[in-house]
């Protein structure tokens, strides 16, 4: 690879439908801390799923969005009378469990029950973990989503505090193959290939058709530089695009 800068407009482009993303996630996320400071961290169920539906379904009625799914996750035991609880809500364009509901913004079913055979304890989740351990916004994936798309899925995660406390994280959902759409041309755009991978080299879109999404970038040394990356990064250039997401932009640049 080779150090050949490129213009900061064609590089800084890669990183706009993200921003998008995460500008709704932050504005979510201010609302969602003014309730909990009118309420002395103390919501109830019902006002938090209020709010959370009145802020993420406007946004998930919209064709023009990257956004497929969004809400908010509570953190175990934050609210007293639903100990594990998701405030979470699928979009129109999210086909998971749409058999016969096909076209409709729909609450997420999931079972909060830790006895149920079909509870999954989400705080084992990278999408939980991550954020919650570094305390930044997280894009987890490229993966299978079995809990909330069943489809290749990159999830924008952000934690949220109260008086000190985790109280959950709030963020949301985008199809893998939107993402690759929206980014594509503005990879094309960079001088040679370009390849989006997450902290563990796994493609996220590649302008290299031999790097399908959810492969392995295989070169030795990278995975050790990933994870030395603390914001996103171009590989071999100053780091140009928002930080905390865990993904790197790797060039293959073409000299003259």
């Amino acid at each position: 690879m080779s150090s050949v800068a490129q213009p900061f407009s064609e590089v800084a482009a890669v990183a706009r439908p993200f921003a998008s993303v995460l500008e709704r996630v932050e504005a979510w996320h201010e609302s969602l801390s003014a309730l909990l400071g009118s309420t002395g961290g103390n919501p109830t169920v019902a006002q938090v799923d209020a709010l959370i539906e009145s802020l993420v379904v406007p946004d998930l009625s919209e064709r023009d969005t990257l956004i497929v799914g969004a809400g908010f996750v509570c953190a175990p035991g934050f609210l007293s009378s639903a100990p594990w609880h998701l405030s979470w809500w699928l979009g129109k364009f999210n086909s998971f469990g749409a058999i016969g509901r096909g076209g409709v913004t729909r609450r997420l079913e999931a079972s909060e029950d830790p006895g149920s055979d079909s509870f999954r304890d989400y705080t084992l989740l990278e999408w939980w973990r991550v954020p919650v351990e570094s305390g930044m916004p997280h894009i987890t994936g490229p993966y299978v989503d079995y809990l909330c798309t069943d489809e290749y899925t990159l999830t924008l995660t952000v934690p949220v505090y109260h008086a000190g406390a985790l109280v959950g994280v709030i963020g949301a959902d985008m199809y893998a193959e939107d993402v690759e759409r929206a980014l594509l041309p503005a990879l094309r755009a960079i001088n040679g290939g370009a390849t989006l991978v997450n902290r563990v080299a796994r493609v996220v879109v590649s302008t290299d058709p031999h790097r399908a999404t959810g492969s392995l970038y295989r070169e030795e040394g990278l995975l050790a530089t990933l994870k030395s990356l603390d914001t996103l990064a171009v590989r071999n250039i100053a780091p140009v695009l928002w930080g905390g997401t865990s993904l790197a932009l790797l060039l293959e640049l073409v000299t003259a």
